[in-house]
C-alpha cells in the first residue's frame, strides 16, 4: 500500500524544518505539490529550495498537480469550497494512483497542516472515495508561532486563551470575552475595516523568508501603515500572505 505523508515545511526557512521533517522528506519517493500558475508559485520554488538543502543531491520524483481555481466571488462561500475541495480530490487521487503501489508520496504543507490547511481534508475524501493509501502528518511551525517568535511575544496574557480565527470571521467582530486574537487569511479587508481603538496590532508578512516584514504597536497609530505596506508588497511580489495578533489594551 502507498504512504502519503503530509510534512508541515514552517514559514519558508529551511531552519524551519524539524528533526521529524527532515527524515520524512529524506524517506519520501515521489513529492506531490500544487502549481497555481501565478506568482504565487515562488512557493513552489521555496519548496524545491527546501527540497535542495534536505536531500543532498537526491532526486525523488516531483509531481506537479495544477491548482483549480475557486471562484472567490461565490456568494456562496460554503459551497464554493466545497466545489473547489471536490476538484481537488479528484486531481489529488490521480496523482496518487500514478504513483508505485509501494511507494512514499509527501505532500509540503506551508506552516502547519492544522492550521487553515485543507490537505488532511482533502486526502480524507479521497480515501472515503476509493483511494487506498497509509496517512502520515508530520507538524511544522504555524504562522502563528512564527509571528511571536518574530515579535519576541508571547501571544497570551498570563493565564488567558488565544482566538485563532480569519479574515472572514473577523469582519464579524472580535470575541467579546477574549483580549488576544490571532488572525489568517486575511485579504486586508477586515483589518481596514476594523475599529482601531484600545487595540494593539503585531503584524507580519511573508514571515519566516527572506522578505519578512513586521510591524506593531497602537493598531490607530500603525493601522494605514500596515495597510500601504501590504498593498505594496503585494504589488511588487504579485502574493502576499501575512498574519496578525491583535490585543485589547484596555479594560
Amino acid at each position: 500500500m502507498r504512504t502519503i505523508t503530509v510534512i508541515g515545511i514552517g514559514m519558508g526557512s529551511p531552519e524551519h524544518l524539524t528533526l521529524e521533517a527532515i527524515a520524512a522528506i529524506r524517506a519520501a519517493d515521489a513529492f506531490l505539490m500544487i502549481e497555481k500558475g501565478t506568482a504565487a508559485d515562488e512557493l513552489v520554488a521555496i519548496r524545491e529550495t527546501v527540497l535542495d538543502r534536505v536531500l543532498d543531491g537526491r532526486s525523488p520524483a516531483v509531481v506537479r498537480i495544477a491548482n483549480p481555481k475557486r471562484d472567490a466571488a461565490d456568494p456562496d462561500y460554503r459551497a464554493g469550497v466545497d466545489r473547489w475541495h471536490a476538484a481537488r480530490v479528484a486531481l489529488y487521487s490521480d496523482a496518487i494512483a500514478g504513483l508505485p503501489d509501494h511507494a512514499h508520496g509527501a505532500f509540503l504543507v506551508w506552516g502547519d497542516p492544522a492550521f487553515y490547511d485543507s490537505t488532511i481534508r482533502i486526502l480524507d475524501q479521497a480515501a472515503t472515495g476509493g483511494m487506498a493509501f497509509t496517512l502520515k502528518v508530520i507538524p511544522g511551525i504555524s504562522a502563528p508561532q512564527a509571528l511571536a517568535a518574530a515579535h519576541g511575544i508571547p501571544l497570551n496574557r498570563i493565564g488567558e486563551a488565544i482566538h485563532v480565527t480569519t479574515g472572514r470571521r473577523l469582519a464579524a467582530g472580535l470575541p467579546h470575552d477574549l483580549d488576544s486574537t490571532v488572525v489568517m487569511l486575511d485579504d486586508g479587508s477586515a483589518l481596514e475595516a476594523l475599529n482601531p481603538d484600545g487595540l494593539a496590532i503585531w503584524w507580519g508578512a511573508y514571515l519566516g523568508t527572506p522578505d519578512e516584514v513586521l510591524v506593531a504597536g497602537p493598531l490607530d497609530e500603525v493601522k494605514a501603515d500596515i495597510l500601504r505596506l501590504r498593498r505594496e508588497k503585494r504589488a511588487a511580489k504579485g502574493w502576499i500572505m501575512d498574519t496578525y495578533l491583535l490585543r485589547r489594551t484596555a479594560g
